[in-house]
């Protein structure tokens, strides 16, 4: 299966203050998302492999892009989302979504142990989507519980579907509800 990109988003937030207060390191965020021609959109398809064998590639390409968006600063935080145009299903987002994806992410951003939190819906053009955020390393780290919303003016037509990829460089600015810091992983599964 080959999955064509009908257009490719790149969004970018950099926040360098909050309540008042200068952050010493900016908190950047990136996304990037891939609009293409959803194979199976109008009809039941029982097996998905097909799709999910082909997202490695798509996973790599937008992982290229959001780390060049990212740079100068290196990814802490990741996650990935998904919106199904009406004439798909939701299940067609998760399968461009799997592990098959994921991996060439975690390769981009140098290694993530951590799973990647994810979401997907079906939506119109004009579509919103939360895309959450969470340490590359470790979910217990709860100053990188985060998120970016991103509309999208055009997309996805019914017969298409929305694959995005998110970084950011930090946690949240002025994050103080205490927890594991990102710094003190090294060395954990994922997990903790």
């Amino acid at each position: 299966m080959n999955l064509k990109s009908r257009i490719i988003y790149t969004f970018v937030e950099h926040k360098i203050e909050e309540a008042g207060r200068s952050a010493d390191i900016p908190l950047r965020k990136v996304s990037v998302a891939a609009v293409l021609k959803n194979p199976y959109a109008g009809k039941y398809v029982e097996d998905l492999r097909p799709m999910i064998e082909a997202s490695a590639a798509l996973g790599a390409e937008l992982s290229k892009i959001a780390v060049e968006a990212l740079a100068p600063y290196k990814a802490q935080s990741y996650g990935k989302a998904g919106i199904v145009g009406m004439a798909g299903e939701q299940e067609h987002a998760n399968a461009l979504l799997t592990t098959t994806f994921a991996n060439p992410l975690r390769e981009a951003v140098g290694g993530g142990k951590a799973w990647i939190s994810s979401f997907t819906k079906r939506g119109s053009p004009g579509a919103t989507i939360d895309i959450p955020l969470a340490s590359k390393d470790a979910l217990y780290v709860r100053s990188h519980y985060d998120g970016m919303t991103i509309t999208l003016p055009d997309a996805p037509q019914p017969d298409e579907v929305v694959i995005i990829i998110c970084l950011a460089n930090r946690g949240r600015l002025n994050a103080r509800v205490g927890g594991l810091k990102f710094e003190d992983v090294k060395g954990q599964d994922g997990l903790m």
